[in-house]
């Protein structure tokens, strides 16, 4: 999550991940077979009914996808606008979030996507908002993942307090545990927390993105692995970025003291 205000908004680098190659210290079929392995898993441990999305709509731009252009070239803004069902999953959305995103990640000029509320005061809060995992108030628990992603983030403790207490969070708390990036004030226009979306946004552009690509592949596989494997993948991924022209061209612009022209390349 980027920021939490009545605009609250998150990014990403969307690009195909790249395959770990010999060179690395970890081959490409043991990376893959030890990912798959896990991915497996846990997908054959419960053979439940499939999720429930708020309704079955057919019809309707649920999903409003912009690509900014001029000195934002390479943000695009994912802006879902359901303001009747305020912006609960649909089946209709979820089929236009996988086909955004599938576009997205064939196009070679993206570096950066933004997700947020078209809806004022919808899927975000001012820094007063409030939010947690209540479902132990009703004799159940937290689905769609929540028992696994919040103890990952906040650590196993925290996670337990939290939920077996269905304790609510405004904006401030949940930045201090690190449920979000940014706790923001609102503006008079609404779109505070958009705004400090697109400030991060413009931060991350001019980096190069076949270095932002295996970062993120190294800390997302490297995370959920033992800290010795996690060492071989990021080895493997800075094996990806020496052969790149973009490395060349960062040593370049360094010595001549001029900003990089990265092409992703």
């Amino acid at each position: 999550m980027a920021a939490l205000t009545r605009y609250r908004a998150f990014f990403q680098f969307l690009r195909p991940q790249m395959s770990i190659m010999d060179n690395g210290s970890i081959s490409q079929d043991v990376l893959h077979s030890l990912l798959y392995n896990r991915a497996q898993c846990a997908r054959h441990a419960f053979s439940g009914e499939t999720r429930k999305y708020s309704t079955d709509v057919k019809s309707g731009d649920d999903l409003i996808v912009k690509y900014l252009d001029g000195d934002d070239s390479g943000i695009v803004v994912f802006g879902i606008d359901r303001p009747k069902a305020k912006n609960a999953i649909s089946k209709n959305l979820v089929k236009m979030m996988s086909e955004a995103v599938e576009s997205v990640k064939k196009n070679s000029k993206v570096r950066t996507v933004i997700l947020c509320s078209i809806v004022p005061g919808i899927f975000c809060a001012a820094t007063s908002a409030k939010m947690g995992l209540v479902e132990t108030k009703l004799a159940i628990i937290p689905g769609a993942g929540g028992t696994q992603r919040l103890p990952r983030t906040v650590g196993v403790s925290v996670a337990k307090e939290l939920i077996f207490a269905a304790r609510v969070l405004d904006g401030v708390e949940a930045q201090s545990l690190g449920l979000v990036n940014h706790a923001v004030e609102q503006n008079k226009s609404g779109d505070a927390a958009y705004l400090r979306a697109l400030d991060l946004a413009r931060e991350f552009n001019p980096r190069g993105p076949i270095a932002i690509r295996m970062a993120k592949l190294a800390i997302n596989q490297g995370i959920e692995v033992d800290l010795t494997t996690g060492l071989a993948i990021e080895e493997a991924c800075y094996a990806q970025v020496i052969p790149t022209k973009d490395r060349l061209e960062g040593l370049a612009a360094f010595k001549e003291k001029r900003l990089p022209r990265y092409k992703g390349k």
